[in-house]
This record gives C-alpha cells, sequence and structure tokens, in this order.
C-alpha cells in the first residue's frame, strides 16, 4: 500500500528580497509566520502497519526548522535572496539525505501564498 504521510511545522522569521523590482513592498524588511509541510511517501511495512513514525521524522525536521526561527532570512547562507521558491529548495537539500521517501516540501508565507517543491 502506497501512502503519503504529512507534517507541519512552524517558524517566524524576518527577511527582504533584494533582487525585487525597486519600490516592491517586499524589498523591505518585514516578517512572516511560515508554515512548512514536509511530506514522504513510500510502502507501508506490513509487519508494523505504517510508512514511518512521526516522531522520526520530527527527529529530522525540527532541528532544521531551528535554524530558521526568529531568525533574519538574509543572514542564513544560500538564503540571501529568501524567495518561498528559494526556501523550499534550501529545505530540500537538508532533508533530501535525512529523510527516507521525501517526496514533497511546502512553504507557506501567508494564509494565501504556498509553494510546493517535489525535487530537482
Amino acid at each position: 500500500m502506497l501512502v503519503e504521510l504529512c507534517r507541519k511545522y512552524h517558524f517566524a522569521a524576518a527577511h527582504y528580497l533584494p533582487m525585487a523590482p525597486e519600490g516592491h513592498k517586499c524589498r523591505r524588511l518585514h516578517g512572516h509566520s511560515y508554515e512548512i509541510e514536509v511530506a514522504v511517501r513510500g510502502e507501508v511495512d506490513p509487519e508494523r502497519g505504517w510508512l514511518t513514525d512521526y516522531g522520526d521524522i520530527d527527529k529530522q525536521v525540527r532541528p532544521v526548522v531551528a535554524e530558521l526561527d526568529h531568525r533574519t532570512l538574509n543572514e542564513i547562507a544560500g538564503l540571501e535572496n529568501p524567495t518561498s521558491e528559494v526556501l523550499c529548495g534550501w529545505l530540500w537539500e537538508r532533508l533530501q539525505d535525512r529523510l527516507p521517501g521525501l517526496f514533497r516540501v511546502s512553504l507557506a508565507e501567508t494564509c494565501a501564498a504556498t509553494c510546493h517543491y517535489f525535487g530537482p
């Protein structure tokens, strides 16, 4: 049985988009309460009855989220231009070797703006 497990995480951070056009509101420093959703996909182990333990996902994802929480994202290596797209790719790079079956990383910076990344 093929399943997809999803787990959500939250963090707050500031950023600005230096590549946005002059006068664009996102070029100025501002903050978001971000929501990340990490999805892993795979076959259910017939003996255990699950793909993986949600706690095992947490052990891998929470330290990465902690690197972002209450920070200015532009100051983190690789996030000098921290768009949602770039941030999803940055998260994928840090999680792909930690989470077997990583299928998707999603990032919402507002309740109406979400980016989904499915890997390279």
